[in-house]
């Protein structure tokens, strides 16, 4: 099969890390999650904790592949914030991450130069201080035989340790199974052997 079989994400939210620069604070924190709808309330809460914070600026990004992003500046120069938050995820190879940095203004203004800086070395300091980790992404192998074949589909299923996420048994079975990418084929390869089984990868 082709695609990512693997990707790095977070085991879960950071701790909250403080930047300061020239009076100016920078909090900054990073969740992992799953789809865009997670992002609103989390940036809400947020708010909520710093009711005095000027700027709420953000990167995310979704899918094994990293295909799916967003970066907000929030009212700050454009590119100053919310790239800089970016590139610091692609620096780190993380997706299925939300990352925001919260400025509270110091009085002292930083230049299109200092706020990148600033917000660069925010969330560098905040990913240093999360938990990565790599996660596997599975495919799902659906499996239908004639009753009779069932145990010959099972030994593999014990052999290979895999994970059974739904059967239905009746005249013919379907067994839907979870592999990681990595073995899809070998393991599609090894059911195909079973006489009479229709083989389906979603």
């Amino acid at each position: 099969m082709e695609g990512t079989t693997s990707f790095k994400t977070l085991e879960g939210p950071s701790p909250e890390t403080l930047f300061k620069e020239k009076k100016s604070k920078f909090y900054g924190y990073a969740f992992p999650i799953k789809t865009e709808d997670a992002v609103k309330p989390i940036i809400q809460r947020l708010q909520k904790e710093h009711p005095h914070a000027n700027h709420f600026c953000f990167a995310w990004k979704l899918n094994p592949d990293g295909s799916a992003y967003r970066a907000s500046d929030d009212g700050e120069p454009n590119n100053t914030a919310g790239m800089p938050i970016y590139g610091q995820l692609n620096s780190f190879g993380l997706t299925n991450v939300l990352l925001v940095v919260v400025r509270i203004f110091g009085g002292t203004k930083l230049g299109a130069g200092g706020l990148i800086q600033a917000y660069r070395a925010s969330a560098k300091i905040t990913l240093e201080a999360s938990n990565i980790k790599t996660e596997f992404v599975t495919d799902k192998i659906i499996i239908t035989v004639p009753y009779g074949e069932l145990q010959k589909v099972m030994r593999y299923i014990k052999q290979d340790r895999l994970k059974i996420v739904s059967q239905d048994m009746g005249l013919n079975c379907t067994l839907t199974v979870s592999v990681d990418r990595s073995d899809t084929e070998k393991i599609v390869s090894k059911f195909k052997g079973v006489r009479s089984a229709v083989i389906k990868v979603k």
